[in-house]
């Protein structure tokens, strides 16, 4: 298991190992772009100084250094290192190790007892149960558990575990601590890259933040012989792209959909494209977007602009019709649509107010004058008796009371002043008056 940093294994080095391998820090103050976690004031910077480490969980976007940080942590803190990746591990080896842990942790005549720390790459990869076998040997001490996991802790790992260990956020590599990857490299080369300063910008904007991705590149642009240094469009095609970390189930989609949604609702159109287009390029399924582009259309607009839903959904037929790649436009014409609309939440809260009410009211019959009486008997009841048919009013209005006996009228619906509601208050507090009007006889 090979970090941009180092191996978590415990085989003897290669004869000529990777440039990532070459350039793994030998100390924690060598770790680029995590000073908030090792620094004098970070959380394992605290532990460090005071000799004693507790369980953690390392959560991060790939390439960020995590397996590094635990190895370097075992040898600051004098524990025996033991690494691991859930893909490939399960139960029967899990309990081989926590026997092994065991008789390191008692020692022998020989060899003093030492702790183990046991790291564990994507950690979130263990099921439920197997996740529950590691809680015996955390609480008595037999393992320092630090697992490492590009998924939200939150929702992949147990309450159990989380509750003994703490979550230490890693962060992406900002393009200073790249930049200070590239000039190791060099340094370990022993000459420059042969980029022009565009192409070296290019290069480390394609890394995506990720350390491991970037030394791999620039191990392949060491090993081409160039007569001049490469310009961006030379570069772009000698390499390829980091594709963007996103997985359709889990944390990145749930964070984009969410900034697209909320990019929306605050008319942002240009933000709301960019996240859209993130989408898209990383592979989303279109017809999921449009989904939620729907739904935004009744939820965050509403009445305020009804074209908002004929939109969305015409931009779901055209997908329907046209597909990938051509039918996507589509999307970005609903999207912008959406975005530069007037909002109103109105309907949405409506329909919440509503429910609650018909919830606790749910057995009151509506007033007998409204009721369809389709049989004598019903006649003979007073169904439908004094309807009043709204059309023969004055203005298409009869004032009449809809609302059930023993319950008084209720106010689900309040239209925002923007876009066409404006219109749709003005002729709701017209109505009321005369509703009003007609109760009080005048």
């Amino acid at each position: 298991m090979v970090d941009l940093f180092g191996s978590a294994s415990a085989a003897p080095p290669a004869t000529n190992p990777p440039l990532a391998e070459r350039l793994r820090p030998r100390a924690l103050a060598d770790v680029v772009g995590q000073a908030h976690l090792t620094g004098p004031e970070g959380a394992i910077g605290r532990m460090v100084a005071a000799g004693s480490l507790s369980s953690l969980i390392l959560w991060g976007p790939p390439g960020t250094g995590k397996t590094s940080i635990a190895r370097l942590l075992a040898e600051a803190v004098g524990l025996r290192f033991v690494g691991i990746s859930a893909v490939f591990s399960g139960v029967a080896e899990l309990k081989k190790l926590f026997a092994e842990a065991r008789d390191a942790a008692r020692g022998d005549l020989a060899h003093p007892g030492q702790k183990t720390l046991l790291f564990v790459d994507e950690i979130h990869r263990f099921n439920r149960a197997q996740q529950d076998g590691f809680l015996g040997v955390v609480e008595d001490g037999t393992v320092t558990l630090v697992g490492a996991t590009t998924e939200n802790p939150s929702f992949e790992l147990n309450a159990a575990i989380l509750s003994r260990a703490q979550v230490l956020i890693v962060r992406r590599l900002e393009e200073a601590a790249l930049a200070e990857l590239l000039d190791r490299a060099e340094a370990s080369e022993g000459r420059p890259l042969p980029l022009t300063a565009d192409a070296r910008a290019a290069l480390i904007a394609s890394a995506d933040g990720d350390g491991r991705f970037l030394l791999n590149q620039v191990e392949s642009l060491f090993a081409v012989n160039l007569a001049e240094p490469l310009d961006p469009t030379a570069l772009a095609a000698l390499l390829h792209r980091r594709m963007p970390v996103y997985d359709k189930d889990r944390e990145g989609h749930y964070g984009l959909i969410s900034a697209l949604h909320k990019a929306l609702r605050g008319s942002d159109p240009d933000a709301a494209l960019y996240y859209l287009e993130r989408m898209l390029t990383a592979g989303e399924e279109p017809l999921y977007l449009l989904r939620r582009l729907v739904r935004f259309a009744s939820e965050d607009i509403g009445l305020a602009d009804s074209n908002a839903l004929a939109v969305t959904l015409a931009a779901k037929d055209a997908y329907d019709f046209l597909g990938s790649p051509e039918g996507e436009l589509a999307i970005v014409h609903a999207c912008l649509y959406l975005a530069t609309a007037p909002k109103s939440n109105a309907a949405y809260v409506a329909e919440k107010a509503a429910k609650t009410s018909a919830i606790a009211t749910g057995s009151l019959s509506p007033p007998a004058h409204i009721l369809n009486a389709p049989t004598r008997l019903m006649q003979q009841l007073g169904y439908g008796k004094g309807y009043a048919y709204d059309h023969d009013a004055e203005d298409g209005f009869s004032g009449a009371d809809y609302w059930p006996e023993g319950m008084g009228a209720e106010r689900f619906y309040v239209p925002s002043p923007r876009g066409t509601e404006a219109r749709i208050g003005e002729r709701l507090a017209e109505w009321a008056r005369r509703r009003a009007a007609k109760r009080g006889g005048g």
